[in-house]
């Protein structure tokens, strides 16, 4: 399964580590996915989904 924030669809981010002597070597910034339970009124019912805290912050503007 990919990390993936369900709502804002949000990957992982490539990037370089740099050392002092400027070596650069590839890295990987995940995310900082929760599991997190939502009450869903359009299914009348808790949900249990993986979510960004970036999406958790901004929860009330999200349609679920």
């Amino acid at each position: 399964m990919v990390n993936k924030c369900i709502l804002t669809n949000k990957l992982a981010n490539n990037g370089y580590s740099i050392s002092h002597s400027h070596i650069r070597t590839k890295k990987i910034q995940y995310l900082n996915l929760q599991t997190k339970k939502i009450w869903s009124t359009k299914q009348n019912r808790w949900i249990k989904i993986k979510i960004s805290t970036k999406a958790i912050k901004s929860l009330h503007k999200f349609k679920i």
